[in-house]
């Protein structure tokens, strides 16, 4: 059983930087992937950002250069940076973790365990 906790979400202003925690609790395998993703009502969830227990890391084409995900594995944490934000970034942000390393594919594998998410809201 693995708990995640994100934190760090609110209210922002075009242009401004956020940074998305994501506190992980319980067992993990020796390999796994972890993610970020967004999705408001109506929409489909988005992959944004994934990084394996080894640190290879993987972007979102639509926020690349933007977000940056990190880990830090002594903490348990996962971050997501979130930098020059604009109004299509309003979403609700989940993390995730799964057993296993990230492939190619990771946006669309069945994840088994997620956050209860925390709301980025960005106005012009």
């Amino acid at each position: 059983q693995v708990n995640l906790v994100e934190s760090g979400g609110g209210s922002v202003q075009a242009g401004g930087s956020l940074t998305l925690s994501c506190a992980v609790s319980g067992r993990t395998t020796s390999g796994y992937c972890m993610g970020w993703f967004r999705q408001i009502a109506g929409k489909e969830r988005e992959g944004v950002a994934a990084r394996d227990s080894d640190g290879t890391t993987s972007v979102a084409g639509s926020v690349k250069g933007r977000f940056t995900i990190s880990q830090d594995k002594a903490k348990n944490t996962l971050y997501l940076q979130l930098n020059s934000l604009e109004p299509k970034d309003t979403e609700m942000y989940y993390c995730a973790v799964d057993y296993g390393f990230c492939t190619d594919g990771w946006k669309n594998r069945t994840w088994k365990n997620w956050g209860q998410g925390t709301q980025v809201t960005v106005s012009s």
